[in-house]
C-alpha cells in the first residue's frame, strides 16, 4: 500500500494524505513533494507530550505534521525559506486540525530568525538538501532544486544551526542521503555524543540503503551505534510490515 494518498490533481496545489489519512497536506503540483522520508524522520524523534520541536526546512509540512499527528500534545514548530510552502504548511495544519500545536515561520537558518531562541527546543529535525551544490545534475524546477540541492547553507550550516537551537540533552536528528553517512556524522557538534547511524534499506538488511537516519544528543558523551536500520520493502516492491507501521499506522521509529 502507499502511504501518500493523493485526493485531488486536477488544481494546484494538490491535496494529499499522509499516516493512513491522520494528516492532510496542500503541496505543489509541480516542483518538490514529499514522500517517506519526512514521515520517517517524524518517527525517529522521541517527543513527549510536553516537549518543543523544531522543524528546519520544513517545507508543506509534512514531517511537522506527522510528528504532531503522532505525539499528542507536543509543539512544533517549522522554519523554512519560501514563503509560498509556509502558507501551504498553515493551510495543511489548519486541514489536520493541528494547528494548535503547529506553527511555521518563514526564515533563513543563516540569519537567525527573531521569533526563535537559542536552545529553545527539546528536539530539533531536519530534511536537509541531500545534494552538495555543483555535484549530480540538479532539477530545472527552482522549487525542487531549493529543496535537494545545497545553496548557500551547507550541511555545515544546517547542522551548526540545529545543535544552536536545541537544550542541552535534546536530540539533532536528520534523514539524509546514506552515502553521505559520514559528512552527517563528522559534521555534527563537537559537544553531541549518543550518536546512532539508521539505515533505511530498501529491500533486505546490508543490502542497498539510499536513505539514513542521524540523531545525536547535545552535550552527551557516547559511541557511535550503527543500528540494524528497517528494512523498506519486501522482495515484490510492497512495503514490509514494520515500515507500513510507521508510514500509515503512525508508529514511532526506535532507533536503538
Amino acid at each position: 500500500m502507499v502511504p501518500v494518498l493523493r485526493t485531488a490533481s486536477l488544481t494546484d496545489p494538490t491535496q494529499d494524505r499522509l499516516l493512513g489519512g491522520r494528516v492532510t497536506i496542500f503541496q505543489p503540483k509541480g516542483g518538490y513533494r514529499a514522500a517517506i522520508d519526512p514521515v520517517l524522520l517524524a518517527a525517529a524523534i522521541p517527543a513527549n507530550p510536553t516537549d518543543r520541536v523544531l522543524d528546519v526546512g520544513s517545507g508543506t509540512g509534512a514531517a511537522s505534521l506527522a510528528l504532531a499527528a503522532r505525539v499528542e500534545g507536543c509543539q512544533v514548530t517549522g522554519l523554512e525559506v519560501q514563503a509560498d510552502l509556509v502558507a501551504l504548511a498553515h493551510s495543511s495544519a489548519k486541514a489536520s486540525g493541528l494547528s494548535d500545536r503547529v506553527s511555521f515561520l518563514e526564515g533563513n537558518l543563516l540569519r537567525l530568525p527573531v521569533a526563535l531562541n537559542p536552545g529553545a527546543f527539546d528536539h530539533v529535525m531536519a530534511n536537509p538538501p541531500y545534494l552538495a551544490a555543483g555535484h549530480g545534475n540538479p532539477p530545472p524546477d527552482p522549487a525542487r532544486r531549493a529543496a535537494t540541492v545545497e545553496s548557500d547553507a551547507v550541511l555545515e550550516d544546517w547542522l551548526g544551526f540545529l545543535s544552536v537551537m536545541v537544550a542541552d540533552g535534546g536530540t539533532i536528528t536528520v534523514v539524509h542521503r546514506f552515502d553521505r553517512t559520514d559528512e552527517v556524522v563528522a559534521g555534527l557538534p563537537k559537544n553531541a555524543g549518543d550518536v546512532v547511524v539508521f539505515p533505511l534499506w530498501q529491500k533486505h538488511q546490508n543490502g542497498e540503503a539510499k536513505r539514513v537516519i542521524v540523531q545525536a544528543r547535545k552535550g552527551q558523551e557516547g559511541e557511535i551505534l550503527t543500528a540494524s536500520g528497517l528494512v523498506l520493502h519486501q522482495p515484490d516492491g510492497v512495503f514490509t510490515p514494520e515500515a507500513e507501521a510507521v508510514l500509515r499506522d503512525a508508529g514511532a521509529l526506535d532507533l536503538s
